[in-house]
């Protein structure tokens, strides 16, 4: 099973050599080079078969605790989604990092935290997957960094205090479940069995505390704060993947700790779901207010990050079939959409240098396809259909509303449609402003950009995708009705 190590060690060793020679500052010999590694990285995720039975112990530390890799359906859909998203980016942060200084640091981390994200999702354990998630805080730490100036500083000290108090909370948890229960290799439907109900109290405790941290990453009140400081910072390309595919490892962690590890059963019913369910929904309005409300374009997609993420976590809380194929279509559908939103923010920004949302009047006369790219983005994001949010909302619906909730039934769905509302104030009228400035407006400054084909075709692929997923989204279903199998 050596070969579950690839996926990790291609990217790694990819980028470490980076920093090993002088060859890489020629901007052409380091491009081919990154595109190489990331195409032989996404080819391997592609072909290595995970439905093969087996396991690879890198280090056993004691007769219940080791690092051991395993892969899975849940580990082939991450990987899968992650490696091409990565992929797709990487080729616009071609032309983009152009205008930024330290290119070959930005790429060298940019392929350590692929690879670091791959371990993650090839943890066979609770060990192996908190020593993944802390490297990958520590190696995606660079990517806020950037820049280095002091507003970078101030936001990589806050991403990391974050994200080390988060994952210092789920710690705790693990030492507790290690210590109270049989511990082993995840499992669908959970390993933990019968408990003395003294322990079980106190376990639903930890169990909350894991959600809490683990959350962090996945923007969950009240440890949120840290994205909407780092992505306005971090270079669009950084903010990209922040936004569409690290937060996702807060919710691909947490499915493995209420699914593979603790089960759905085992906290279906108690105060944890109920809580779960309460500060996901917190989240979604609170994030789609401060979004609306923010002028900073970048802010205010992360800020619809925070939000939109909390979609999926509440999915999750439902412990039903409709609620995880909500999420896991939402885990896709966003990482497509928050992506394009960042790349369309980070095109804005070098071509035109404008970071306000209030100066953008006018800017689809300037950049029509990357507005149009945009438009199609926000409406997938609003859930117009037949744009892929529809879907992944409507079967977040259908899991509230077919469950036994009390209350949230209906007020799940009631703060998802008003979010929805609230997306589409924030993100629309970009759209309406940049095409239809108004007769006042002075035309003569709409001189015409030429954006660079290295960020126009990401764009436009994501675009499409971001349309396509909606209309046909039955083989990503096909894809999680895999991975729900024995899970609920």
């Amino acid at each position: 099973m050596a070969v579950l190590l690839l996926p990790i060690l291609l990217p790694v060793a990819g980028g470490l050599l980076m920093f090993c020679f002088k060859g890489f500052e020629n901007r052409k010999v380091r491009n081919i080079y990154v595109a190489a590694v990331l195409a032989i990285c996404t080819a391997v995720t592609l072909t290595v078969d995970f439905s093969v039975d087996g396991s690879l112990t890198l280090w056993k530390i004691t007769d219940t605790a080791s690092i051991t890799l395993k892969a899975d359906g849940l580990t082939r859909f991450f990987a899968v989604l992650m490696s091409i998203m990565w992929t797709v980016v990487g080729v616009y942060a071609f032309d983009y990092m152009k205008h930024e200084e330290h290119e070959t640091r930005f790429f060298a981390f940019y392929l350590i935290v692929m690879g670091v994200l791959s371990g993650i999702y090839m943890s066979a354990n609770l060990l192996t997957l908190y020593l993944f998630y802390e490297l990958m805080t520590l190696t995606s730490l660079p990517l806020v960094l950037h820049s280095l100036t002091k507003e970078a500083i101030s936001a990589g000290k806050k991403y990391l205090f974050y994200s080390v108090g988060g994952a210092f909370l789920s710690l705790i948890s693990i030492f507790y479940i290690y210590t109270k229960c049989t511990v082993a290799d995840f499992t669908a439907g959970g390993f933990i069995g019968s408990i003395p109900e003294d322990d079980k109290g106190m376990l639903l405790i930890f169990i909350f505390l894991a959600i809490i941290g683990f959350g962090c990453k996945a923007g969950l009140f009240p440890l949120q704060d840290w994205l909407p400081t780092a992505h306005p910072v971090a270079p669009s390309p950084a903010s990209a993947v922040l936004s569409g595919l690290i937060t996702k490892s807060g919710v691909f962690v947490l499915i493995r700790l209420i699914y593979f590890s603790i089960g759905a059963d085992f906290i279906r019913g108690t105060w944890v779901q109920y809580a779960w369910m309460g500060l996901s929904l917190l989240t979604v309005f609170l994030g789609s207010m401060m979004a609306y409300t923010e002028k900073v374009m970048k802010k205010r997609f992360a800020y619809s990050t925070v939000s939109q993420v909390s979609y999926v976590l509440f999915g999750l809380s439902l412990l039903n079939a409709d609620g995880f194929t909500g999420a896991l279509l939402h885990v896709v559908f966003h990482s497509v959409i928050k992506d394009g939103l960042f790349l369309v923010a980070g095109a804005i920004i070098v071509y035109t240098g404008i970071k306000n949302v209030d100066e953008l009047k006018g800017i689809a006369k300037r950049m029509p396809t990357v507005i149009w790219c945009y438009t199609f983005f926000a409406l997938a994001l609003v859930g117009i259909p037949p744009a892929s949010g529809f879907v992944s909302k409507w079967f977040l619906c259908l899991g509230a509303i077919e469950g036994d909730f009390g209350v949230v039934r209906f007020l799940g769905p009631a703060i998802l449609l008003i979010s929805a509302l609230l997306t589409a104030g924030y993100l629309l009228p970009i759209t309406i402003n940049g095409f239809f400035p108004g007769n006042d407006f002075d035309y003569s400054t709409c001189k015409k950009c030429k954006v660079s084909p290295l960020m126009i075709v990401p764009l436009v692929i994501l675009a499409i995708a971001a349309v396509l997923f909606g209309i046909f989204p039955d083989f990503i279903k096909s894809g999680i009705e895999a991975v729900m199998g024995g899970i609920l």
